[in-house]
């Protein structure tokens, strides 16, 4: 007898539908698993059985062979457990079970028949829908976050004999509620979110970081321990724009697939992620990889922030890995079986020390490094990885009146309504064909960032005097793009041009 089970695993991020046949014949009680499974699912056989067995279900005891559809797709992971098992006691003629065509079923099964959640749920069950199936059966713990998918039933089951019965019709489960809009809602406030409103001093600072937020603009922080370059960076989501519905799912399935949402509620990304890595991290952590390509750092942060705090504390290997989703907005990594690509769009910010004891230019700290340790040090950054950041930024060390002042600064809201209305000119300049300033493709440069014969003066002598590359030169007039957002000027004004030219004014000599 032969039974049929629609079933799905993460293939990178996205979900791949998987056929499951199982037939049961005659002949000496063997199971076998064809279908290019790997050694997780090879070793379902005893944990399904198992699990069959002791939910007081039948399943074939002759010759059974269990094929896993495509044949040319390497199959990983626990998720086939639960359909392998519905497909088992599908084929038995002692208890067969109705047609499950409109169904794509994932789980892990304990030995009790109780069912374990799985990673990816969420890019499962998108892929369900566009396979036009009518409803998802996935563990219970997984149910809500497969739920931001509207448009497809979700079923949560908490073991195999309950699966039975509601296939069977003997009990009725309702769908989980589709709430994505209201967990939306609820995590768009900035409850919970560190404050500008704390950071003493630091008035440049502050600008840079309102400028860069306002464009999507990457960001190098320099200066001396303890000038507040990590306290500004973390409370830079508090200044970014909410996230809509779509970018809040393409964010949320990516922590699915990395299995950072199990146990979570709620199981969904509804702002910004900031991610801040050790200085330690590999190149597959940050990038992306493994045998079985997985998102790295750079995709969690994808719509949010990457922080990389003591830049030069980095490898340079790692750093040099940056190149491409800097540039491209996603990450390529490629193996034998194929390649897969990773959305990488993110906010960098990066701080480090002038030199080793982090006083170098100091005028109250004695450096003690001498010229040739400042230039290793800071040669660990590559001059093409410096290129691709927008807004060099000095942050000088805060003065004692500065912090005893207790005149609180701007707050993190009223920064944020002015980098909102920059976005919306934004938005409504590029009408989806970018999402920011930082993001706009040449041709788009051309268009809307023309200047007059002064500003294009001013620019050219700065090119010249400063050595600047063509990236470079493309990037100033992305900031001075922003800038005149932020003054709500249609065109770029020569003092627009300025402001930007200043953020990349960091002494070249010793980075060469």
């Amino acid at each position: 007898m032969l039974a049929k089970v629609f079933s799905a695993a993460v293939q990178g991020v996205e979900g791949l539908e998987v056929e499951i046949e199982v037939n049961s014949a005659s002949g000496t009680a063997a199971i076998v698993l064809v279908g290019l499974p790997d050694t997780a699912v090879r070793e379902s056989r005893d944990r399904v059985t198992t699990a069959v067995t002791n939910s007081m279900l039948h399943w074939p005891r002759g010759r059974t062979t269990i094929n896993l559809a495509p044949a040319d797709v390497r199959k990983e992971g626990p998720y086939f457990d639960l359909p392998i098992a519905l497909g088992l006691v599908g084929a038995c003629e002692e208890t067969p079970l109705p047609d499950l065509s409109g169904f794509c079923i994932i789980g892990e099964l304990a030995l009790d028949g109780g069912v374990r959640p799985v990673r990816g749920a969420l890019p499962i069950a998108l892929a369900a829908r566009r396979r036009g199936r009518r409803a998802v059966i996935l563990p219970a713990a997984n149910a809500a976050e497969a739920a931001l998918v509207d448009g497809i039933d979700i079923i949560g089951v908490q073991s195999l004999a309950e699966t039975v019965r509601f296939l069977r019709g003997e009990i009725t489960i309702p769908p989980a509620p589709h709430n994505a809009l209201e967990l939306l809602r609820q995590q768009a406030t900035l409850a919970g979110c560190d404050d500008f409103a704390e950071v003493r001093g630091q008035h440049q600072a502050k600008r840079a970081v309102e400028v860069a937020v306002s464009g999507g603009h990457n960001l190098l922080m320099l200066g001396p321990p303890g000038s507040g370059k990590s306290m500004l960076a973390k409370r830079i989501p508090s200044l970014m724009p909410p996230m809509s519905l779509e970018e809040a799912i393409e964010t949320t399935k990516i922590h699915s697939t990395c299995g950072l949402l199990t146990g979570r509620q709620p199981a969904f990304v509804g702002t910004r992620p900031f991610r801040s890595p050790h200085h330690t991290i590999s190149d597959a952590g940050l990038l992306g990889g493994s045998a079985n390509p997985t998102p790295g750092e750079v995709s969690l942060a994808h719509n949010g922030v990457l922080f990389l705090d003591e830049l030069p504390e980095f490898r340079r290997a790692t750093l040099e890995v940056l190149r491409q989703p800097l540039e491209d907005g996603s990450v390529t990594i490629a193996r034998a079986a194929g390649s897969l690509t990773f959305p990488a769009e993110f906010v960098l910010v990066a701080a480090l020390n002038p030199c080793p004891c982090g006083f170098y230019g100091d005028r109250k700290q004695r450096c003690r490094c001498s010229l040739q340790q400042v230039q290793r040090y800071r040669q660990r950054i590559s001059g093409p990885l410096l290129d691709r950041v927008d807004i060099h930024l000095e942050v000088p060390a805060v003065t004692y009146n500065e912090m005893a002042r207790g005149e609180p600064g701007e707050t993190s809201a009223q920064i944020r309504s002015r980098v909102l209305a920059a976005r919306a000119r934004q938005s409504a300049r590029f009408s989806g064909s970018a999402r920011c300033n930082a993001r706009m493709r040449p041709r788009q440069i051309r268009e809307h960032c023309a200047l007059s014969n002064e500003g294009a003066a001013v620019l050219q002598a700065a090119v010249q005097a400063l050595h600047l590359s063509a990236r470079a030169y493309d990037r100033i007039l992305k900031v001075a793009r922003t800038i005149a957002d932020l003054d709500a000027a249609d065109h770029i004004q020569i003092e627009h041009i300025q402001e930007a030219v200043s953020y990349r004014t960091l002494d070249r000599s010793l980075w060469q």
